[in-house]
């Protein structure tokens, strides 16, 4: 192992005490503090432990723990407890702190960010019975700074305010009814359309995909209910474009055919993960057709279309002009061979197909040729004025996310360019003008116009949500590279039609989840899909909550596999699950199932004061849609909770007199009352666990919707007396040698399932034996009577496509083997 750390940078000084406490053999080496030593990082991160198997750890907890592991320490769940409070409250405040102090200079601020913290480590330094790291007992030095306005802390006030509203129970609960379709606007309520991108059809999505846009809309759809929000969730398919018609020639399936097939793949994968749209369509519609033709005609007639001629590879084998994705050669930056007619899939750089050298059309593999051909543009350059205003007011009022405000500024900056919306292709929605009817529209002028069409195929009201800006919010879900198209490119459709669009006005953009120490990528097979989830005998909650744990929300993050067991095991087994099981066992053994009455204490509404802030801090964050760091108060909740029953020891004072069997119920009582608010905090999240929690505890339907009201009120939702169900354990440790089968079993060269995707047909691998043989005597015809080259090598690349397409009949990997040591 060798651990990478720079001097002076604080989070390296834990990761070096566990590796003298732990005295693991381990190298250690300094650099400098801007050095990349995670590759596949977008900015450097230090410390980093490079494992023998060649990964790399870089959060420094995983770091330490996994460096006790080595040495056969099990970390407790108290020291799991210590590491992710040092990350999440002591961390982020000392760096404050240094900031205020040494940059700008205001050392009297010093209190104001720090007391809690350290009032907090000096309480669970001081208590009776605290285990320490270094075994000795600790003496309380810490110096207590005066309290400061604004500062939280838990006040007499509070504390009473948080009793008050907790006496009051279930007495003012909201009515509860089932969805009714179809969801249509309502006067007096809050009406939020809710997007997620449309996954493309022509693969398996994978965790990356699953993460940046359908979970995490699900999530807020979940939420919003929760706060009985009037709400519409859809999604769908891309199915139109250049990569369908690849994927159709790849697998000898016709465009439609694939669609079809890859769409029932997507809708499978998103039920096992738990995505509950109110309509899962796809674009390959009349509804599509319609509307993106009403909307070019629009457009046309406004006079925001303008024509021009365009540079195009095309096949004179082929006859036809290639798409992007239909020629590949070597790449004008950097040389690489297989570059793609729009980008480089090793620089990254944006391409237009005519830049590349020695190009080839990858259906005959022939050098196709340039030609010009007209197209219509949208003329952004006339709109941006509209654009503009809008933006303004679009995102001072709605939440938009940095990363879409940055990437929305930079295409404006230097200023807009007309962008082509038609192609020569087959397979999209054809371009209705007399003069273009040979043509079809661009994915990204059409795809977009699917969210319109999908709502369109759920209700014949659709226009209730899509034109209706005074009484409905979009909000749009994606990862940041969809960003322009949906902060520009669509509304710029939808501003120059003039029909009165619900236009977007919370732009929702998560950046990259990586897998490892490498990228997902689609086309080479790379990372865990969403079709593989499922057979890796994990539950679709725990992969929800690990994938929402590290949701890139600021920045890049990974998927790691010792990460998410540690997650799963630290946070849901030893913290969340441990709390509300000793919660739900205490009423059952102690109590025979029934709540036992409570009698509050300064402690218990002390606890009740804190729970209730957490909650608020939930709800401001989920309102936000910062969806990963309001997981965090979730986890808070639970920990205090943890806390709780350990310093009141109820397993003991029941065996006291009747003062300590009160308190021993009290205590009982307000945690599982806790327990059924988490159920709540959860349903989002994880919506199986949440109702196996309300089912446990036999918690009323109602008693979620009344707590999420408002700014959020903790209330007594089970009542002395009430009876719970049986209560059993919620999650189940993740052992070392399961996740290192994982790992190796998905080390990033897997293929696709193949009785999910490549299934086996016996009749189609017979037609295709029969193409096969005919096809070899033909190329066998031609060499032998010294036909041209040219003629050839398209009959040889036929042949090899009729083999493909034999090898995936009869469920073969059609992907080549890696080639070890290939010259360049």
């Amino acid at each position: 192992m060798k651990l990478f750390v720079s001097e002076g940078n604080p989070h390296c000084l834990k990761v070096l005490a566990a590796l003298e406490v732990t005295g693991a053999p381990c190298d250690v080496q300094y650099v400098n503090h801007d050095e990349t030593v995670v590759p596949f990082l977008s900015r450097p991160t230090l410390p980093a432990l490079l494992l023998p198997s060649g990964l790399h750890l870089f959060s420094p907890n995983a770091i330490c723990q996994y460096l006790f592991e080595v040495k056969g320490q099990e970390s407790s769940d108290l020291c799991s407890q210590w590491l992710e409070w040092e990350a999440t409250d002591l961390q982020p405040a000392l760096l404050q702190a240094l900031h205020m102090a040494v940059l700008q200079g205001k050392a009297s601020n010093l209190p104001k960010f720090l007391q809690g913290p350290l009032n907090y480590l000096d309480q669970g330094l001081s208590k009776r019975d605290t285990t320490y790291l270094t075994g000795v007992r600790y003496q309380s030095s810490i110096t207590h700074f005066p309290c400061e306005e604004g500062e939280r802390v838990v006040s007499e006030e509070e504390m009473q305010a948080a009793a008050l509203t907790w006496s009051k129970g279930l007495n003012t609960c909201p009515v509860i009814t089932d969805r009714q379709h179809p969801i249509l606007p309502q006067e007096g309520k809050r009406n939020i359309l809710l997007t997620s991108a449309l996954p493309y059809v022509n693969n398996v999505p994978h965790l990356g995909n699953i993460i940046g846009c359908v979970l995490s809309a699900d999530v807020f759809s979940r939420y919003g209910r929760l706060r009985g929000w009037n709400l519409l969730f859809v999604c769908g398919t891309d199915e139109y474009g250049t990569a369908t018609e690849n994927k159709a020639r790849e697998e000898g399936l016709t465009p439609q055919q694939i669609c079809d097939k890859y769409h029932a793949v997507h809708a499978c994968i998103y039920e096992w993960f738990q995505i509950d749209f109110d309509f899962f369509g796809r674009t390959t519609t009349e509804k599509q057709t319609e509307i993106a033709q009403n909307i070019f005609w629009r457009l046309h007639k406004h006079g925001f279309l303008v024509e021009d001629t365009v540079e195009q590879l095309r096949c004179e084998s082929c006859q036809r002009f290639l798409a992007d994705r239909f020629v590949e050669g070597t790449c004008p930056h950097c040389s690489y061979p297989e570059a793609r007619g729009d980008q480089c899939d090793k620089c990254g750089r944006l391409i237009n197909a005519v830049e590349l050298r020695e190009p080839q059309c990858k259906v005959c593999r022939q050098t196709p040729v340039v030609r010009s051909s007209k197209h219509l543009f949208l003329d952004l350059p006339k709109l941006e004025p509209q654009l503009e205003q809008w933006l303004d007011r679009s995102t001072s009022t709605g939440d938009w996310t940095a990363n879409a405000k940055q990437i929305t500024r930079s295409w404006l900056r230097d200023g807009l360019k007309p962008r082509c919306i038609t192609r020569d292709l087959k397979w999209g929605t054809p371009v209705p003008h007399p003069d273009f009817k040979e043509k079809v529209f661009y994915v990204w002028f059409d795809a977009p116009i699917g969210y319109l069409s999908i709502t369109a195929n759920y209700t014949d009201q659709w226009e209730k949500w899509w034109k209706n800006p005074s009484q409905v919010e979009l909000y749009n879900f994606m990862a940041k590279d969809n960003v322009p198209f949906h902060s520009v490119v669509f509304p710029c459709s939808l501003l120059g039609a003039q029909d009165n669009y619900t236009l977007v006005s919370h732009l929702v953009a998560t950046e990259y989840l990586n897998y490892e120490d490498t990228k997902f990528s689609k086309s080479r097979g790379v990372g865990v899909f969403g079709d593989m989830a499922k057979d890796t005998g994990i539950p679709s909650d725990v992969w929800r909550f690990y994938l929402l744990y590290v949701r890139p929300e600021g920045q890049d993050s990974a998927f790691s596999w010792a990460d998410m067991a540690t997650k799963n095991n630290s946070e849901l087994l030893n913290n969340l699950g441990n709390f509300i099981n000793r919660a739900g066992m205490f009423v059952t053994k102690f109590f025979e199932g029934c709540v036992p009455p409570m009698e509050l204490q300064q402690e218990d509404k002390k606890l009740l004061a804190l729970v209730s802030w957490e909650l608020q801090q939930y709800i401001q964050l989920m309102d936000k849609v910062k969806i990963r760091d309001a997981l965090k108060h979730i986890l808070n909740i639970s920990r205090h909770g943890n806390q709780y029953i350990q310093v009141n020891e109820p397993w003991k004072k029941i065996k006291g007199g009747d003062a300590e069997r009160q308190r021993a119920g009290t205590v009982t009582g307000v945690s599982v009352n806790i327990a059924c608010l988490l159920s709540g905090m959860l349903l989002p999240y994880m919506p199986t666990v949440s109702q196996t929690i309300r089912d446990q505890l036999n918690a009323p339907q109602s008693c979620h919707n009344a707590m999420f009201e408002g700014t959020g009120t903790f209330v007594c939702t089970l009542r002395a007396g009430h009876r719970i169900g049986t209560v059993s354990p919620l999650f189940q440790k993740l052992e070392v040698d399961q996740i290192e089968a994982l790992k190796k079993r998905f080390g990033g060269q897997q293929v696709f399932d193949v009785a999910m995707v490549n299934a086996v047909d016996p009749e189609k691998a017979k037609q295709l034996t029969q193409a096969v043989t005919e096809q070899g005597e033909k190329v066998r015809a031609l060499k032998a009577q010294k036909a041209e080259k040219a003629v050839v090598t398209a009959e040889v690349a036929k042949l090899l496509d009729l083999k493909k397409q034999l090898a995936a009949a009869e469920g073969k990997n059609t992907e080549p083997a890696p080639q070890k040591n290939k010259k360049k």
